[in-house]
């Protein structure tokens, strides 16, 4: 088999293809054979030596990736799976590979409809969207919400479950070409911040300020959009995108300094005080909660089958180019997901 190994922290040059022995299955495990692994910004900051969990959990070497989607071909003692079943799933990283072992509760059939290349594109970002806007936040139908980076992976699978939901919905992106896309999946509004002025336009929008704000990007927005919260409001992060610089394979150390020392603290007494709350989490810590993994995946894969669920926008790498999907998705040009191909009719061998 091959797989994806980071040794050291750095830049694109430190992701390296390695051959090693395919794995074998303990008891309640089973070893896919993967076609197609799902790529999230995260497994970027894995490269870069700043993603905690990967460190808790891993250390170096580490071979990134939450995601994928294959045939099944081996299990061990216990899986009522069989050899051969189209299956998609998520591990707490090494899914860049063209096998990988997991525990067989963290792998599902291949939803109707789905190719295994949209399968693989689907669960880090349909659970993180899930985790907080249907476990950390209880929707309403009529809440107003504003999503940032709406045209992502995580964005466009908000924007879907916010609408399931009943939501007014404003979804905010960076370039022109993006704002088709939100309103594809379900944006009611949409703000592109090249062109606009964001906050100006979010409050003729939403006069009164909004129910939910969801945001990724750290300091760059987190004040505003605490500040734009409605009496009740609640602000969910999920990540710090900002803080890194666009299409730069290292950090800024400069910068990361600076924008940590910007980012908002928010007083308990003036949470309080205005009626609002700031919620955060890290899908990587919930992969091992096998209960709310279940039941995540039970309620995505019925809204799959019931038709309100689409497939995120898919574009494609070779394993071999991983370098070259974590340079185009740190640019911050892309839309919807990206995807390795690894399986053995993706690339020769």
């Amino acid at each position: 088999m091959r797989k994806v190994v980071i040794h050291s922290p750095g830049g694109y040059d430190r992701l390296r293809l390695e051959e090693c022995e395919v794995p074998k299955p303990g008891a309640g495990e089973v070893v896919v054979e993967t076609v197609a692994i799902g790529v999230n910004y995260a497994d970027c900051i894995v490269r870069m030596g700043f993603y905690k969990s990967a460190k808790h959990f891993v250390g170096w070497p580490i071979t990134p990736g939450f995601e994928f989607a294959g045939v099944v071909v081996a299990v061990g003692e216990g899986v009522g799976l069989e050899l051969g079943m189209e299956v998609f799933g998520v591990t707490l990283f090494g899914a860049y590979a063209t096998h990988v072992v997991v525990e067989d509760f963290q792998v599902f059939p291949i939803p109707t409809g789905f190719s295994l290349e949209e399968a693989a594109a689907f669960p880090a970002v349909f659970l993180t969207a899930y985790y907080g806007v249907c476990e950390l936040v209880r929707m309403r139908r009529g809440m107003k919400v504003l999503v940032h980076s709406a045209a992502g992976g995580v964005g466009t699978a908000l924007l879907q479950l916010l609408k399931i939901g009943g939501c007014y919905v404003v979804g905010v992106v960076g370039g022109a070409h993006k704002a088709e896309v939100a309103r594809k999946f379900g944006a009611d509004e949409v703000i592109v911040k090249r062109e606009e002025n964001l906050w100006q336009k979010a409050e003729e929008f939403s006069p009164e300020g909004y129910d939910i704000i969801l945001d990724a990007n750290g300091v760059e927005t987190l004040g505003e959009s605490y500040s734009h919260l409605a009496s009740s409001g609640r602000l969910v992060i999920y990540g710090f995108h900002t803080m890194l610089s666009k299409g730069k394979s290292r950090p800024s150390y400069f910068k990361l300094a600076w924008d940590y020392l910007r980012t908002p603290r928010f007083s308990p007494l003036n949470m309080t005080s205005y009626n609002k709350s700031v919620l955060a989490f890290n899908l990587s810590y919930l992969f091992h909660k096998k209960e709310i993994l279940l039941e995540c995946m039970a309620d995505l894969r019925q809204w799959i089958e019931e038709g309100k669920i689409q497939a995120p926008h898919i574009t494609t790498f070779p394993l071999e180019d991983v370098a070259g999907a974590q340079r185009a998705l740190e640019s911050g040009e892309t839309v919807g997901k990206l995807v390795l191909l690894s399986g053995k009719n993706s690339f020769p061998k």
